[in-house]
């Protein structure tokens, strides 16, 4: 992430104009948000490469159907949105005639996944360049992460509902009850299921909250909170980025100007889009998912080479929480990584 991938997809297209001698060469840059154009059309005009504009379309994974299947090259920018569903096309387009080329900073990481699937068979990995490797180069800023501990509340007030009853319960009984119902499923389908809903059930627990609020009481830069719904982005800030919000873009435009200097976000900003001067970031949540938790670390690491940005990761101790975050972090230089209690 960060690393110039976006630059090597134009750098390509520079290359395949000039080794054909053909200018109006046609080229299909495919991202999963339209957000992420902008960013080719910026580091195009930044790397005095604007004349490649002109020979793009662009076009989201959502739409990709609806194109052409005759351009010289089709870029998959973030490959790891592949789907079943792209491989229709991509076979016609390649069958076409059009060169592949995928950008990552998230490979799928499962051999046996359907994006890892698409990718292998129409972007397989040809070159890797780690997080931990681009610091070192000074190519990325250095950062910092702070997981922080926090305990499950015991105080009973979680209202639940069955039926015509109602109780109050606390965030430890339910993490208990929902533990207790996994060790006790008897099918594989079972598991899957009752891990969502226990997975969900901790996402609603408050006690996060009331150490993001400490947080950002101490805050001294710029910074970006990931909150887990929408809901929880409004009531931990007053500006919020999320596909509900009508203010989202314009306050998406204040916080890069620097007109604010807090921002709380979803999954929407996790990828694809550059926050200038942002050296502090909140993540209330890691999913035991190192993809979803590099593209949001990735957000931070657009400083200067010699700036270090500092990532508070905040998990339930003693619970399986604990053990998503380590699993999220696993790629990262451990050294770099500080477990507070």
């Amino acid at each position: 992430m960060g690393v110039g991938k976006t630059l090597l997809g134009l750098m390509h297209m520079d290359r395949l104009r000039k080794m054909y001698n053909k200018l109006d060469m046609k080229f299909l840059v495919v991202a999963p948000k339209r957000s992420i154009f902008q960013s080719w059309i910026d580091e195009a005009e930044k790397n005095n490469m604007h004349d490649l504009v002109p020979c793009i379309t662009f076009s989201t994974y959502m739409s990709l159907k609806k194109q052409s299947y005759f351009y010289d090259a089709v870029y998959l920018d973030e490959c790891h949105s592949l789907k079943e569903s792209h491989d229709d096309y991509l076979f016609h387009a390649k069958l076409a005639g059009a060169r592949m080329l995928g950008l990552t900073g998230t490979y799928p990481k499962f051999k046996s996944s359907e994006k890892a699937i698409m990718c292998n068979k129409y972007c397989p990995k040809v070159y890797v360049y780690k997080t931990d490797s681009a610091v070192e180069d000074k190519i990325l800023n250095d950062y910092r992460i702070y997981v922080h501990k926090v305990d499950l509340s015991r105080v009973e007030n979680l209202d639940i509902q069955m039926g015509s009853k109602t109780w109050k319960t606390s965030e430890l009984k339910t993490y208990q009850y929902w533990s207790s119902r996994i060790e006790n499923a008897r099918t594989p389908k079972d598991l899957q299921i009752l891990r969502v809903l226990r997975m969900k059930a901790m996402m609603s627990f408050k006690s996060k909250e009331e150490k993001v609020l400490e947080l950002l009481a101490r805050r001294k830069t710029k910074t970006l909170l990931f909150a887990n719904t929408q809901e929880q982005a409004d009531r931990l800030a007053p500006h919020s980025f999320h596909s509900n919000n009508p203010r989202s873009e314009k306050n998406l435009r204040l916080f890069k100007a620097g007109d604010i200097d807090l921002l709380s976000a979803v999954e929407q900003l996790s990828e694809g889009v550059t926050i200038p001067n942002l050296k502090s970031g909140i993540i209330m949540h890691a999913y035991s998912n190192n993809r979803k938790t590099a593209q949001k670390l990735g957000r931070l690491l657009r400083l200067n080479p010699d700036d270090t940005a500092g990532v508070h990761i905040l998990c339930y101790r003693n619970t399986v929480d604990e053990e998503w975050v380590r699993s999220a972090l696993s790629h990262l230089n451990q050294e770099k990584i500080i477990w507070l209690n």
